[in-house]
This record gives structure tokens, sequence and C-alpha cells, in this order.
């Protein structure tokens, strides 16, 4: 069965979840993941957001690397590649000096972003901490089909303070993005964001320097 775009939506959406704690737990080099972007459609990509823990300021792109991962795979274009295989690639990108043909550099949001061939990496498997990790999200969370609605497809660390969600909403694989404040009231945004993300006066109006999503939602003051 040949893969359509709500097969790379939802695999977009599995990998953020498995990666999800991985802004506290360090990558090899020391870096932690700050960002999963959902790649524009219909690309059968991710892009994945390393940086330091913590921005100095409110916005540090140039702190940030954007790692671009093919899902296809290689030895079949109708698979796509697990949470688990894109998590072994960027940990093999961030173990020790890396580096890459000019045609592979690019720029993305003011950050660096790099076109990865996943035939030119090794990647990393999971050790001891992640198969524990495994055991206790599994009896804690146990894994299910159904997600929540809306959808979380992605997300960015962007700095003190600052965070946005990229999100889909009743079975629209279109990506809404969402600006909110980490610090402020959580539990009515989480409770308010299926209907606050419709709400076009909220509209970030004019050009927007983010290709990951067709509309920006400014939640940081709600």
């Amino acid at each position: 069965m040949a893969l359509t775009y709500d097969d790379i939506a939802e695999q977009q959406a599995d990998i953020v979840r498995l990666l999800l704690h991985h802004i506290h737990a360090p990558l090899p080099d020391g870096r932690f993941i700050r960002g999963v972007l959902p790649s524009p459609a219909p690309a059968a990509e991710v892009r994945i957001v390393t940086g330091p823990q913590r921005a100095q300021r409110a916005s540090a792109p140039d702190d940030l690397m954007a790692w671009e991962i093919p899902l296809r795979t290689i030895d079949d274009p109708e698979e796509l590649a697990g949470p688990n295989d894109v998590l072994g690639i960027v940990r093999a990108l961030n173990t020790g000096t890396q580096i890459f043909s000019s045609s592979r550099v690019d720029t993305v949001m003011g950050m660096t972003l790099i076109h990865v061939d996943p035939a030119q990496v090794a990647p990393v498997g999971p050790g001891d901490c992640d198969n524990a990790f495994t055991i206790l999200r599994t009896l804690t969370y146990p894994w299910t089909e159904e997600q929540p609605d809306p959808r979380l497809r992605g997300f960015l660390l962007q700095g003190p303070d600052r965070m946005r969600l990229y999100v889909d909403h009743e079975e629209d694989t279109d990506v809404v993005a969402a600006d909110v404040r980490p610090s402020g009231a959580l539990t009515a945004l989480l409770a308010a964001l299926p209907s606050l993300i419709e709400e076009r006066e909220r509209m970030v109006r004019g050009d927007i320097d983010d290709p990951h999503c067709s509309r920006l939602i400014n939640l940081v003051d709600w």
C-alpha cells in the first residue's frame, strides 16, 4: 500500500512522543533536543532541533542545529523509519565532530539546517537507561493508537518561558503553530487549546518565518 501524507503525519506525531524526554536527557555530546519540527507537506521527513538545554535569550537560533532526517527507509521506500530509528540517528549525529558538504547545509528560521543522508550514518542503539525508560513509560503511560485532539506534531523550545507548539486538528493534517508561555495558566490553556487554535482573530498576520505551519496563533499573553 502506497504511503499517504496521513501516514507521514502520524509517524511524525509518534516520533514527538518518544523524543519528549530528551529535553532533559542529554545526547552524547551534552546537547539536548530543543524541538521536533514537522517537515512541510508532502515531504516524508522530520526535523530534529538540538542545542544547549537553556537558551540565554528569548530567541537564540544561532545556538541551535536542525537535522532534517528522511523517514522513508533505504530498504523499503514504502516503510517509514520508527521513532527509535530517528533517535539512533540523532545520537550518532551528536557524537563528536561532524563534517558535511556545503550541498547539505542550509538554514531555516535562523538555524543551521543539515540535510541528513541516513546511509552515511551509523545509528547509536539504545542503552540500559533507554530500555528502563521504555518499561517505566509503558507501565505509566500505555501506548495507544488514539492520540489527543489536537494532536501534537512538533514543538520548539524558543528560550526562557516561550515555546511553540505544532498541532493538527480533527483529522486535518494542516499544521497550526501556537506560541505559548510555559509559566502561564497551563491547565486552562490546555483545556481551551482545541478552540483557541480555531480563533482567526488570534492569528499572527503577515509573513511568518516558519515553513512548518500553515498559520501561527499567539497565545503568549493568554
